[in-house]
């Protein structure tokens, strides 16, 4: 069995390793056979490294180029200089001297005669450094500063969408360091280039020494004549200089691979293959080429056969479009006048109608950022209720205004809204340093005031204290407090069924013991509905079971039994309010107005609304001037109160449109801190000193 300890020491060892041979083979002399052992190596690497370039699907999936060109650029240059040193000591004895790489380049590629094989080299250089590493290096140049000039925008648009809970933290956090990834990525794309131009040059230079000092070499210590010298070491120095030369023009092809590679759901030759896939673009080639066989003085056995291939690729694709794109013939209905029920019910229970102005919000063409945020607020949603939320069924609607989308929760309009597509939403803080040019309106979320401003304005609006939000980002926050408010009606019997699913997979015993005896699935229906209608989480669905078996019964009204479950879910409810370290802020009742609500509770104990319609219009009065000292001090709170009055006063306090939690005393954990923060009494109200203090 193989040591752990030890695998790990190998495996960190071995680049250092590699470092260190490539110094010493640039030191150490080096027999023939080990340089064509290198040669074929640096051959098969640089292939790689094309190859993993080319299936990229997007630049950062082979973020380690940069520092794999410099390795094998090194590793090709310790090879040059190893085989200057064999060819200039051993290069008297024969084409062979060097090795049977360097001599079957020599040989082979330019036919032994050196004149031909420097023609053929300065074109490969020219190509190389030239075309493909200097256009690689200005890409490279200009992306590293695009790159870095858009960090700032990009970091602020990861904090607008966890700030409007489009992400989660650690969403977030992946996309940052994502982001500084690519920006790293192409800051070192852009030295690396100069690696590819630098490697270039130095291949034109030990050509040049390889020559020089072979001549030199030759006709003054081992006597050639100087046409001998020159067809024995201008010979090898060619071979030598090809050999590293297809390597570097290999790797120069990759990096500007890399560098011109734009994001894509395919690799490099699936994404032109599909591009170029279009009949479209091949049937006027097939024309022209057609009309060129034509022409007398033209090749028309060469040209005619292009054309045809062209045409054969064109009714091919063209072809293939038909099959996938053509839509199905109608059947003639045999009843005309028969309705069925698919014609007349939608079973998405969110739907998101747009006009037609907010089309492009949703066009897979134009990336469909609408789609992509919605996702996002139904996964956040679904994690912090505890339960998967259906999808949003978005569609257009052509009976809407143009710029207008509306939102729909169990077929009712929930909300609605304008947004301008190309234009941006400043919400106004409060504090803004200057006015902005703009349309003013009001924030269709939360109703403050904000301007659609024009998007070159965006960096002006930023500085004067705006908050700057996208058409897009705009509708999905207020579908993400719409939905987030209406959760309650998107629960049905059929996520009860899922919850006691996932109940039975990791504690079979107490899904046994649950359901479905003594507690029907309509029973735990109904009261998951009414803790999600107080924004309780069914996250801990475990404590919920225990809670119903050990402190509820099923003769108990759905009412009681919901409160008995709050009373053991009550440090759960409390961290939806503040965090566990934290006092629990709350707001209490005056003695006299407290009692005249139990007794109102108590002379009717089955009532929906058992207090008198004049005391709860005082009592929501008396919270409306509460809770705005308690909002400018950015504090979180609750009402305190009886176990007798809570439900009827969560009752009142969400038809009254108060955003406000209402917990009973037996609710509060035991040990947990409860700050005071406000009094609410008969005919006035006596705000605590706390507030007041925190505000000043």
């Amino acid at each position: 069995m193989t040591n752990p300890l030890w695998k790990s020491l190998v495996s960190g060892a071995a680049l250092p390793a590699a470092i260190l041979a490539l110094v010493l083979l640039m030191v150490v002399p080096v027999p023939a056979l080990l340089l064509d052992i290198g040669f074929i190596t640096n051959i098969m690497i640089s292939l790689a490294v094309l190859m993993v370039a080319l299936s990229a699907a997007r630049p950062l999936d082979f973020s380690a180029f940069p520092t794999v060109l410099l390795l094998a650029t090194l590793f090709r240059l310790a090879l040059n200089v190893a085989s200057t040193r064999v060819v200039l000591v051993d290069g008297h004895q024969g084409a062979a001297a060097a090795g049977h790489v360097i001599e079957a380049f020599g040989a082979f590629l330019i036919g032994g005669d050196y004149v031909v094989g420097l023609f053929v080299f300065a074109v490969l250089m020219i190509i190389n450094l030239v075309v493909i590493t200097k256009g690689a290096g200005r890409v490279s140049e200009v992306s590293a500063r695009f790159t870095l000039d858009a960090l700032p925008g990009k970091q602020m648009a990861i904090d607008a969408d966890l700030n409007a809970g489009l992400l989660t933290p650690d969403e977030a956090k992946a996309r940052r360091q994502e982001v500084a990834t690519e920006a790293d990525f192409y800051g070192s794309m852009d030295g690396a280039s100069k690696f590819v131009k630098g490697d270039a040059v130095a291949g034109l230079l030990i050509l040049f020494v390889n020559i020089v000092g072979g001549l030199i070499l030759g006709v003054v210590s081992h006597e050639l004549s100087l046409g001998d010298a020159a067809r024995t070491y201008v010979t090898l120095a060619i071979g030598d200089a090809l050999v590293a030369q297809i390597p570097a023009l290999l790797l120069s092809i990759a990096a500007a691979a890399i560098v011109t590679r734009v994001s894509s759901p395919f690799d490099l030759s699936g994404q032109i293959g599909s591009q170029f896939g279009q009949w479209r673009a091949w049937a006027p080639v097939a024309a022209i080429l057609g009309l060129l066989g034509l022409i007398p003085a033209m090749p028309q056995l060469v040209v005619l056969p292009a054309a045809a291939v062209a045409g054969a690729i064109c009714w091919s694709l063209r072809r293939q479009a038909l099959a996938v794109g053509a839509d199905p013939i109608p059947a003639t209905p045999s009843e005309p006048y028969r309705i069925e029920w698919a014609d007349i019910c939608d079973a998405a229970p969110i739907r998101l109608e747009l006009g037609y102005g907010l089309v492009s919000l949703v066009d897979e063409r134009r990336g469909a950022p609408l789609m992509a945020r919605v996702t996002a607020v139904r996964r956040q949603l679904s994690r912090q209720f505890g339960f998967v939320l259906p999808p949003v069924k978005v569609e257009d609607d052509l009976a809407l205004p143009a710029n207008r989308y509306r939102i729909r929760i169990s077929g009712v309009v929930a909300g609605e809204g304008d947004v301008w597509p190309a234009d941006l939403l400043a919400l106004d803080s409060g504090d803004c340093l200057e006015a902005v040019e703009g349309r003013a309106c009001k924030d269709p979320t939360f109703g403050l005031d904000a301007l659609w401003i024009a998007g070159s304005r965006k960096i002006d609006a930023i500085a004067a204290g705006y908050t700057v939000v996208d058409p897009a980002t705009v509708i999905a926050t207020h579908l993400n407090r719409l939905v987030g408010n209406g959760v309650a009606e998107l629960f049905g019997h059929d996520e009860a069924q899922a919850l006691i699913g996932t109940l039975k997979d990791d504690f079979p015993q107490l899904a046994q013991s649950l359901t479905p005896t003594p507690f029907p699935l309509t029973a735990i229906t109904q009261l998951c509905r009414a803790l999600l209608a107080e924004q309780v989480p069914l996250r801990d669905f475990r404590a919920i079971a225990a809670a119903m078996l050990d402190s509820a019964t099923p003769e108990m009204a759905t009412g009681q039994l919901v409160e008995a479950v709050r009373r053991r879910l009550g440090g759960v409810i409390a961290q939806t309010i503040v965090p566990a370290d934290m006092p629990l802020p709350g707001i209490t009742i005056e003695a006299e107005l407290e009692s005249m609500l139990l007794q109102a509770v108590r002379t009717a104990p089955d009532a929906s609304w058992p207090v008198e319609p004049g005391l709860a219009r005082q009592l929501v009065d008396a919270l409306h001037d509460a809770l705005p000292p308690l909002h400018a001090a950015a504090r979180s709170c609750a009402l305190l109160t009886t176990p007798l009055c809570r439900a009827p006063l969560a009752r009142l306090l969400r038809s009254s449109g108060l955003d406000l939690p209402v917990l009973s005393f037996l609710e509060i954990p035991d040990g947990k801190p409860v700050d005071i923060v406000a009094t609410i009494g008969g005919a006035a109200q006596a705000i605590s000193g706390s507030v007041a203090d925190q505000k000043d």
